[in-house]
């Protein structure tokens, strides 16, 4: 395996999607305008890609409401204790390249008149569109479980106070607790998320002595993201700790209760002390509301560019779309990304196009310096974006191997923020 640096990352996923082969666009009056919803890694890329190597030909505008963007993607690692908040927090710094940072909501689009709606009450008219929401979270999926239900039972599957609340319910743990954690049922961000947030959350108890306390995960799935890995790293550094159940063994999930920190499913009822709700999840309401998504709550898209189906001046990507074999994850968003901000470019300022390219590789922390990973390549064909080359993580590799692909993580993390960010 070949470590990755952000250099190597960054230069490897321009290349991908021939963003360093395309040429230069000469200044000019009358810019054409795209406008950017959304600022996490889906969004910013797209913004910071075309205002950057279209050299100020068209006219980018990223509205996003916040100033400095909390990952998701390595949270775990902060309820692990492996990063602090500072590390998975980052300022906007796309000023430079031409994106103009509007620090407003998008409460609404108007597809005919090509205009995105302001919480302010002001427009932004468009040519073409990105949206990139993310996800919105289905509170009513889990029985008695709700927004309300959720500043006891945190779900953190958005980066924010959430997961700082999680955190400090996880550290606050006695030896001899039971934490609950409900896990979503497919298509969600992130797949192998829940299961090494688990990875992580053992991490913590182990590393405090708590040689009696249980993790117990909830599945809506009889199978889940680099299942055999993460059950064989489970056995090595945390065996009888972590206890996964399918539907099989639960039965169904019946309720949940805030008020006396219980989970009840088919087989029994759990006391917890802790209780991590994941739920059903689906595209940002801006999407939605605009008439994007289909009867799956997510957005239907062009395999080849990443078009919304329903309106060929709309981009929709990241999360929120319906990508095929890709999953929901930041490097996905981030190499969906770089295919949109060329397809961009071409249409808005006449550079040249590539067919698409996608990739991802999602990684996972087990244990200190054992951490795995998953991950392919990916091609339009036959109107959906279709892995062409896939690896997984296997039970049993080496510790050095393990190593490597814990450092690997760690310089992919600072590469991709760099790139999206910065």
């Amino acid at each position: 395996m070949t470590q990755i640096t952000r250099r190597r990352f960054t230069a490897g996923a321009l290349a991908a999607t021939g963003l360093l082969a395309a040429p230069a666009v000469a200044r000019g009056a009358g810019k054409p305008r795209l406008v950017v919803i959304g600022g996490g890694p889906a969004g910013a890329t797209v913004a910071k890609y075309v205002a950057k190597d279209s050299q100020g030909a068209i006219d980018v505008t990223l509205v996003e409401p916040l100033a400095a963007f909390v990952t998701c993607f390595h949270s775990n690692l902060y309820l692990g204790g492996f990063k602090d908040w500072k590390q998975i927090t980052h300022p906007y710094k796309l000023a430079s390249y031409g994106v103009k940072h509007v620090r407003q909501k998008a409460v609404g689009i108007d597809r005919d008149k090509r205009v995105v709606k302001l919480a302010d009450g002001k427009s932004l008219p468009y040519d073409r569109l990105v949206v990139a929401p993310g996800i919105d979270l289905k509170f009513d999926s889990v029985p008695g479980w709700s927004e309300a239900a959720a500043e006891i039972m945190p779900h953190a599957w958005k980066p924010g106070k959430q997961t700082q609340l999680l955190k400090k319910q996880l550290d606050a743990l006695e030896d001899g607790a039971t934490i609950v954690m409900i896990a979503p049922p497919n298509p969600y961000r992130c797949p192998p998320g829940p299961y090494e947030r688990a990875s992580c959350m053992a991490h913590v108890l182990k590393a405090k002595g708590h040689t009696k306390s249980r993790i117990v995960i909830i599945d809506p799935k009889d199978r889940f993201s680099k299942m055999a890995a993460f059950q064989d790293g489970w056995q090595k550094h945390y065996p009888g700790m972590i206890e996964w159940m399918d539907p099989n063994m639960h039965g169904g999930i019946k309720a949940v209760d805030p008020n006396t920190m219980t989970v009840t499913t088919d087989l029994e009822s759990i006391k917890a002390n802790l209780v991590n709700v994941i739920p059903a999840q689906m595209a940002g309401g801006i999407a939605r509301d605009a008439g994007l998504a289909n009867e799956t709550g997510y957005c239907p898209i062009d395999a080849t560019n990443m078009k919304s189906m329903v309106d060929p001046n709309i981009y929709v990507l990241g999360d929120a779309s319906i990508a095929g074999a890709m999953p929901k994850s930041a490097f996905a968003a981030n190499s969906q990304a770089k295919v949109v901000a060329m397809m961009v470019r071409g249409e808005l300022a006449g550079a040249r196009t590539f067919p698409a390219r996608y990739a991802n590789t999602c990684w996972s922390v087990i244990e200190t310096d054992d951490t795995i990973k998953v991950g392919g390549r990916y091609e339009a064909k036959d109107g959906k974006i279709t892995e062409i080359e896939g690896f997984v993580s296997k039970p049993g590799e080496d510790a050095a191997t393990r190593r490597q692909t814990s450092e690997e993580n760690i310089g992919w993390y600072s590469g991709i923020t760099a790139d999206i960010f910065s």
